[in-house]
C-alpha cells in the first residue's frame, strides 16, 4: 500500500526527472573536482540539487529535504568561497548524493524513506563548521563484487531439457504450423529527450534477450548508493513526439493502402482482371511494402535512446574506485549521443560496470609506478560508442600497463585452465582471450574489488547473448583496448538461411564472413580433425549435420566461413537459401541447447534460429562429435 495516496502520478514524475537530474549532478561533481574554480559548473550543481530538494518538499519527503538542505548549504559556502573543494569534502558530498539515490529507490516502492545515515549528516555538519576531515578514501560506490547476471537466464522459464541434446525431429513437430510458436510479450522501456508522451509498449521478446520483469516499476532501486547498479526494468516508454507523429502518419497511409487493396480485391473477384487493374494491384502491393518497411524503422526508433543515459553512471564509479585504490584516473566519455535499443542498454549495464572497474583496478598502475615508467601520474580511461554500419561499436581503452600474452599463458597453466600442449599452440591474440576463461585472474591476492576470477567470462557470455562480439587488444606498457560490437536492436536479426538434411536453419549474419564451395581435395586432417586452408589461414571444418548430431543425407557442397570473438571455422552445409531479416520468437516452455528461437519464412515454413556459440560449446563439451565428416572426403 502506497504512503502517497492520490499523489502516485506526481511521485513517478518526480522520480523520473530527479533520477536523471541526480545523475547529471554526480557527473558535474566529478568534473568540479578537476576544475574547482569553475563557478558556472558549481552554480549548475547548486541549481540541480535545489530542484531535487524542492520536489521532495512538495511531496513532504522530510528526510530527503533535511539531507538536501544541509548539502545545499555546503554548496552555498563553496559558491561564496567560504569553503574549498578537497577530495575529503567531495567524498562527503558524494556520500550524500548516494543516500538521496537510495531514497529514490525507497520512494519507487511507494514507501517513505527513513532518516539519512547519522554519520553522513555528522560529516556534513563538520564540513559546514569548518572542521577538518580524516583523509581516508571512501567506500566504493559500486558493490565489492558486482553481480554480473547472465541476461538470458534471470527470468527465463526453466527449459524442458536444459542439460540434454534436443530431439530435433520432435522439436520441428512442436513448432510446426499445427503447433504453437508464441512470442512472450515484453514491456520495453525506452527514453528520448522531451517533448515526450508516456505510453505502454509491448513487443515480441527475442530469445537472446532478457524478459522484462512482470512487476511494474517506474524506477530502478539503487544498491548502496551505486549509480551504476541495475534494478527492475521500467514498464513505460518515453517517446519523442516527432517520432510518434511519424508512426501515426505511416499508420494512416497504410490504412489508405489497405482500403485500395480491398477495392482491387473486390474488382478482381467480380471478374475485372484487365491490365490496368493488375497494374494497380502491383503498385498498391509495392507501396504497402515500402510503407511497412518505413513503419518498421519508425517503430524501432521509438525503442532507441542515447547510450549516454548509460555512460553517465560511470564517471563517479571510476572516481570512487580510483580513490579507494589510491590511483588517479580520468574517465572520458565519447559518442554519448549514439542510439541503441533500450532493452540492450539495460542489459549492457552490468558488463560495462565490470569492464570499467577492471580497467581501473587491473589496467591502471599506481601513480608511483606510472611516474617510474615515464607516464603522467593521472591515467586516462576512455569509454566510446559509435555506429558502424548496422552495428554499434563500444570501446573501453586505458593507457595502463597492458597485458603480456606470455604471462597470461603461464597464469592459465598455473590455474589448471589449459594444459601445456594447448598453451604452446596459442598465438598472442588467443592468449589475450584467456582472460575470458571461467576462474582466470591475474591477481594473486583476493580483495574486495577483484581476484576471484569471476566476471570476464560472464561479461563475454552476456555480450554473446545480445548477439554481439567482444574482442581485446593490448600492448605491454602502453595499455589495453576492449571492443564490443553489437547489433542496433534485438527485435530484428539479420540471418543467413541455410539447409542441412532437408531442413532450413538460420545463423546470425554477424558471424558470417563469406560463403565458399567445398572441394574434397582441399580438405586436410590436422590432429585427426578436418581443416581447410583459406588464404593461408588454417580453419577447422564442422558440418551442421554433425553439430546437430544428425546423420547426413548428402555430401555438403558449401561452407560458411564463421567468425566469433575467439575462433573462426567453416560450417559445412547442403545449400543456402539467402539473407533475411527475421523476428525471433522464443520457443514456449523449452530452450534446447543451440537454439535461440524460431521464425517464419516467406512461404510460411518454420525456421529454427541457431545460437552458434551455444551449439559449438555443446558440441565440444560432448566430445566434439562431428558426424558426417567422412562424407565430405568420400
Amino acid at each position: 500500500m502506497s504512503e502517497f495516496g492520490g499523489m502516485e502520478e506526481l511521485l513517478q514524475d518526480f522520480l523520473m526527472e530527479s533520477t536523471d537530474l541526480l545523475s547529471d549532478v554526480d557527473n558535474k561533481l566529478v568534473e568540479l573536482e578537476k576544475r574547482p574554480e569553475d563557478k558556472a559548473l558549481l552554480n549548475d550543481i547548486f541549481r540541480g540539487f535545489h530542484t531535487i530538494k524542492g520536489g521532495a518538499g512538495f511531496l513532504n519527503v522530510s528526510p530527503m529535504v533535511n539531507l538536501c538542505h544541509r548539502t545545499e548549504n555546503l554548496f552555498d559556502k563553496l559558491r561564496n568561497g567560504e569553503l574549498h573543494i578537497t577530495p575529503e569534502v567531495m567524498d562527503v558530498i558524494l556520500d550524500a548524493t548516494g543516500i538521496v539515490r537510495d531514497m529514490f529507490g525507497t520512494l519507487g516502492q511507494g514507501l517513505m524513506p527513513g532518516d539519512a545515515d547519522s554519520r553522513v549528516l555528522a560529516a556534513l555538519d563538520a564540513v559546514l563548521a569548518g572542521e577538518s576531515l580524516a583523509a581516508s578514501p571512501p567506500a566504493p560506490s559500486a558493490p565489492a563484487a558486482p553481480a554480473v547476471v547472465p541476461v538470458a537466464a534471470a527470468a527465463t522459464p526453466a527449459p524442458a531439457a536444459s542439460g540434454t541434446e534436443p530431439d530435433w525431429n520432435q522439436l520441428y513437430q512442436a513448432v510446426s504450423p499445427n503447433g504453437n510458436v508464441a512470442a512472450e510479450p515484453q514491456v520495453v522501456a525506452t527514453a528520448a529527450p522531451a517533448p515526450a508522451v508516456l505510453a505502454p509498449a509491448a513487443t515480441p521478446e527475442p530469445a537472446a534477450s532478457k524478459p522484462a520483469a512482470s512487476k511494474p516499476a517506474q524506477t530502478s532501486k539503487p544498491s548502496g548508493g551505486n549509480p551504476a547498479a541495475s534494478g527492475p526494468q521500467e514498464n513505460t516508454i518515453r517517446i519523442d513526439t516527432v517520432r510518434l507523429d511519424m508512426v501515426l502518419n505511416l499508420s494512416g497511409e497504410i490504412g489508405l493502402t489497405k482500403n485500395r487493396l480491398t477495392t482491387l480485391r473486390t474488382e478482381i473477384l467480380q471478374g475485372n482482371r484487365d491490365t490496368n487493374t493488375l497494374r494497380s494491384l502491383d503498385e498498391a502491393i509495392s507501396q504497402l511494402d515500402l510503407l511497412v518497411g518505413d513503419l518498421q524503422n519508425a517503430v524501432m526508433k521509438t525503442r532507441m535512446q542515447p547510450i549516454g543515459r548509460l555512460f553517465q553512471k560511470y564517471p563517479r564509479l571510476a572516481r570512487d574506485l580510483a580513490r579507494q585504490l589510491g590511483k588517479e584516473v580520468e574517465l572520458v566519455l565519447t559518442g554519448e549521443e549514439t542510439e541503441l535499443d533500450k532493452t540492450m542498454i539495460e542489459d549492457l549495464n552490468d558488463p560495462l560496470v565490470h569492464l570499467v572497474r577492471n580497467a581501473v583496478d587491473h589496467g591502471i598502475e599506481s601513480p608511483e609506478d606510472r611516474i617510474a615508467s615515464g607516464k603522467k601520474p593521472q591515467a586516462l580511461v576512455q569509454l566510446t560508442a559509435e555506429q558502424v554500419g548496422d552495428h554499434i561499436l563500444i570501446e573501453i581503452t586505458d593507457d595502463g600497463k597492458g597485458m603480456n600474452p606470455d604471462a597470461l599463458r603461464r597464469k592459465a597453466i598455473e590455474k589448471g585452465l589449459i594444459d601445456q600442449e594447448t598453451a604452446n599452440s596459442l598465438d598472442e591474440k588467443q592468449c589475450l582471450q584467456l582472460i575470458f576463461l571461467p576462474g582466470f585472474s591475474t591477481k594473486d591476492q583476493i580483495s574486495s574489488v577483484s581476484g576471484r576470477g569471476v566476471g570476464m567470462d560472464v561479461v563475454r557470455t552476456n555480450i554473446q547473448k545480445l548477439n554481439g562480439r567482444i574482442d581485446i587488444s593490448s600492448v605491454p606498457g602502453e595499455g589495453t583496448r576492449i571492443s564490443i560490437s553489437l547489433p542496433l536492436t534485438l527485435a530484428i536479426l539479420p540471418v543467413l538461411v541455410v539447409r542441412a538434411c532437408n531442413q532450413p536453419f538460420a545463423v546470425p549474419l554477424a558471424m558470417v564472413r563469406e560463403i565458399i564451395t567445398i572441394d574434397s581435395g582441399a580438405i586436410q586432417e590436422v590432429s585427426g580433425k578436418p581443416t581447410i586452408v583459406v588464404r593461408d589461414e588454417i580453419l577447422p571444418l564442422k558440418t551442421l549435420a554433425g553439430l546437430l548430431r544428425w546423420e547426413p543425407t548428402q555430401k555438403p557442397y558449401f561452407g560458411v566461413l564463421m567468425q566469433s570473438a575467439e575462433k573462426s571455422f567453416i560450417l559445412a552445409i547442403d545449400s543456402f537459401v539467402g539473407r533475411d531479416d527475421v523476428v525471433i520468437k522464443p520457443l514456449q516452455n523449452i530452450r534446447p541447447k543451440g537454439v535461440a528461437g524460431a521464425t517464419l519464412s516467406g512461404d510460411g515454413s518454420v525456421v529454427l534460429v541457431l545460437d552458434m556459440e551455444d551449439l559449438l560449446s555443446s558440441s565440444e563439451a560432448g566430445g566434439n562429435v562431428v558426424k558426417g565428416t567422412e562424407m565430405i572426403t568420400s
